[in-house]
């Protein structure tokens, strides 16, 4: 049987509570985990690539622990589809928080399956407890000091009282 590797894609900035809901679950479907973290310099984002991966890789290391799951986190800086390829993936996890995500994220993948029809697209319901979190009403928030403790891992919400 094929190994089953899946790749959750996403611009990470910064990593939230709800992403890491959706990676522990998306461990629990895939042999292989890659978290994509997107360079998307067009977004402007608080932290660069290096940085978001860094605070990907420190907030899922004790996932590999608890989930037993090999799961890694790379950058990258392509067209997705072609990422997904090379990483010998054939699954693209999303993550769908609100019926507003929907649309967006189907036109999405049915792009996706018309640039490889053999690389599926499987969505996950954010956790009720997450639905509403997103990492630019996190930024947002504290940059207006706001307190976003219960939205971010203690290591994110240390990075954002003190960003570089």
């Amino acid at each position: 049987m094929r190994e089953r590797v899946g790749v959750y894609p996403g611009t990470f900035d910064p990593i939230t509570n709800g992403h890491q809901d959706i990676i522990e679950r998306a461990a629990h479907i895939v042999d292989r985990l890659i978290v994509a973290v997107a360079a998307n310099a067009g977004k402007g984002p608080l932290f660069d690539l290096e940085e978001r991966i860094a605070l990907v890789r420190e907030d899922i290391a004790a996932m590999r622990i608890t989930t037993g799951a090999t799961i890694e986190c790379v950058g990258f800086d392509s067209l997705l589809i072609e990422f997904v390829k090379q990483s010998g993936a054939n699954l693209i996890v999303r993550g769908l928080r609100a019926v507003s995500d929907f649309e967006y994220e189907f036109q999405m993948a049915a792009m996706n399956a018309r640039l490889d029809p053999n690389i599926e697209t499987v969505f996950l319901m954010a956790a009720e407890g997450s639905q509403f979190i997103s990492s630019r009403f996190v930024k947002e928030i504290s940059q207006l000091g706001g307190d976003v403790s219960s939205f971010v891992s203690p290591r994110v919400l240390a990075r954002l009282k003190n960003p570089a």
